[in-house]
């Protein structure tokens, strides 16, 4: 009878905590929501963070704020993330880098994209677009690949930083089209535009929302787009496909996780919301002139577009021997 009773209030208490945990789900969100962005304001990932952000507080009836946290490529935004409450009111807004390439490219990283976060939704959709100077004489990508074959492997070609996508870009460039250049890291694409733009380095593939306002402006020149198809912002653009170079696929994608265990409700809420918000028109027209395609999923596609993406990337990094210190 004792066992008995002890089983029927181990009974009850569950009971208790998951009608609390609906109750919780039901009643959120309460208060004010927190989009920590891993990368610095006015960047490309801030302005989606933002704009979305603006929107969501009509849908959600709660304020979404946005908190950066940069820092070792996106580590330091995520770590916090993961170790946060897992009750849906911080929430990661990232791009693949810091839930793909850091696993494999920094030791001791503190935290497991997969273990660690429930995906959410994927956000947007971005392409890595080679882009040289309008200065430049350079007017294709043969006629790089020419001068990158003339100058025998001493072409400076800029990235954001080792093992960044403008990186991993550029290795699946050269292993295309079998030319060899001189890899030049910035820490971020800011100083990177301004050194191709001035002519230290001849070009680099960076974020389409990064270079748009420069190609608009017409003071980069755009030779092709690191994708399977045509880019709809570029429609004009060909791929490197189209162009003869096979391979060269490096969509960057921008996503939203939560802390891992919290509430499938929850998660099926902020779903629901964020895809409300990307299917608005004013906010996909926006979207689309800053370079970026709405591009929502669920729940679970997401969960395994990063585990496609993170075996794939891994086996690029470990064949090109990619590593960084940092």
């Amino acid at each position: 009878m004792r066992v008995f009773r002890r089983f029927a209030a181990l009974c009850a208490a569950l009971a208790f905590l998951a009608s609390a945990g609906v109750a919780h789900s039901q009643d959120y969100p309460a208060r004010a929501i927190r989009l920590v962005v891993a990368f610095p304001a006015g960047g490309p990932t801030d302005f989606v963070a933002r704009l979305l952000a603006e929107k969501l507080k009509g849908i959600l009836g709660q304020s979404v704020l946005v908190e950066n946290k940069s820092g070792a490529n996106a580590a330091i935004g995520a770590d916090y993330v993961a170790k946060s409450d897992p009750d849906g009111y911080t929430l990661f807004f990232t791009t693949i880098s810091a839930v793909v390439m850091n696993p494999h490219l920094r030791a001791n990283l503190p935290y497991d994209p997969v273990r660690d976060f429930a995906p959410v939704t994927r956000l947007v959709l971005t392409t890595e677009v080679l882009v040289v100077s309008t200065k430049s004489p350079i007017k294709s990508v043969k006629e790089l690949i020419d001068l990158a074959k003339e100058k025998n492997g001493a072409l400076p070609m800029a990235s954001t930083g080792v093992g960044s996508l403008p990186h991993l870009a550029l290795e699946l460039f050269q292993q295309s089209t079998g030319i060899k250049v001189v890899h030049v890291p910035y820490r971020g694409a800011a100083p990177a535009v301004t050194d191709i733009l001035g002519g230290q380095v001849v070009g680099s593939f960076l974020d389409l929302p990064v270079v748009m306002p420069q190609i608009i402006g017409g003071n980069l020149r755009a030779l092709g787009t690191a994708s399977a198809k045509r880019d709809p912002v570029l429609p004009d653009l060909p791929t490197f496909d189209e162009q003869g170079y096979r391979d060269v696929y490096a969509d960057n994608w921008y996503a939203l996780f939560a802390p891992a265990r919290t509430p499938a409700p929850v998660i099926a809420k902020l779903n629901a919301a964020f895809r409300t918000a990307l299917t608005d028109p004013e906010i996909s027209r926006k979207l689309l002139d800053a370079g970026a395609v709405p591009a929502p999923t669920t729940p679970e596609e997401l969960g395994d577009i990063l585990k496609t993406d993170f075996a794939r990337w891994g086996k690029i990094i470990r064949e090109r021997n990619i590593k960084t210190t940092e």
